[in-house]
């Protein structure tokens, strides 16, 4: 799913290397190293589940968005366009997303 990080005031937008989710003890990135909602063309991408489709209303879950966030495109994942090989991630990149998909 495609979407639009619309409620990012512009003046928040990042444009140099920060520590990934503010934490010091990590090296600084640049923005275009991290999936930042403060990126500067404010678009994201990410997999989703689509538990229920009826005509153009699609209804989704494990969708990192808060609610009314603009969907540009729905994409269907197809693992042939999934990276081959193996994926180079920043050290300490699983220990970063631990418990980011946690339920409230």
């Amino acid at each position: 799913m495609i979407f639009l990080l619309n409620q990012i005031p512009p003046e928040s937008v990042e444009k140099d290397a920060r520590h990934p989710r503010g934490r010091t003890d990590w090296p600084k990135m640049g923005i275009f190293a991290q999936r930042s909602k403060d990126r500067p063309n404010r678009i994201a991408i990410t997999i989703c589940e689509r538990p229920f489709v009826k005509g153009l209303e699609i209804r989704v879950s494990e969708l990192d968005a808060v609610d009314d966030t603009p969907v540009l495109d729905v994409k269907p994942y197809r693992k042939g366009f999934a990276p081959r090989g193996e994926v180079r991630e920043p050290a300490g990149a699983k220990e970063l997303m631990a418990g980011y998909f946690c339920e409230s």
